[in-house]
């Protein structure tokens, strides 16, 4: 090979190299972004969720939680996606229990975060969450909007 060949090689390859720092950047720079734009309509907290339950203490997916109005809205962390990927509505959801992680999931999962089962009218769903965050969820699924009538409401 001639050495105006290799400088063009070299030249092709720094720009590919160029272009894919400059790709990184842009969407480190978007997912900032959309958790801004998130957190803009109410406040947004670290909520993981059990999407595969095959495996045990697997299957656990980084997120964002939002509540919006009667509905729990969870977002992947790492999507650029404006639109939830699951929404809970506060009549359909309630609490089991909450564990502690174990195995893999201590890995998996924050630190802090505790391990929380619920109930939905689609199966069981484990989300994993912080204490404090807990402690909101559950104020959330009691508390109801002015006007609520807790007669027609389903027990739990």
């Amino acid at each position: 090979m001639t050495e105006e060949v290799w400088l063009e090689f070299w030249i092709v390859l720094l720009d590919v190299l160029g272009a894919l720092l400059v790709s990184v950047l842009l969407y480190g720079v978007a997912l900032i972004v959309r958790r801004r734009v998130l957190a803009r309509n109410g406040g947004t907290f670290e909520l993981s969720v059990r999407a595969r339950t095959g495996k045990p203490g697997r299957g656990w997916l980084l997120g964002v939680g939002r509540y919006s109005g009667d509905s729990l809205e969870w977002f992947r962390v790492f999507s650029l996606s404006p639109s939830p990927k699951y929404v809970w509505r506060r009549d359909d959801i309630s609490f089991s229990g909450k564990r502690t992680p174990s195995g893999p999931e201590r890995t998996a999962l924050y630190a802090d975060h505790v391990v929380v089962a619920c109930s939905t009218t689609g199966g069981s769903v484990e989300l994993a969450m912080s204490s404090s965050s807990l402690t909101g969820f559950q104020a959330w699924l009691e508390a109801g909007p002015p006007g609520t009538n807790w007669d027609l409401k389903p027990l739990r």
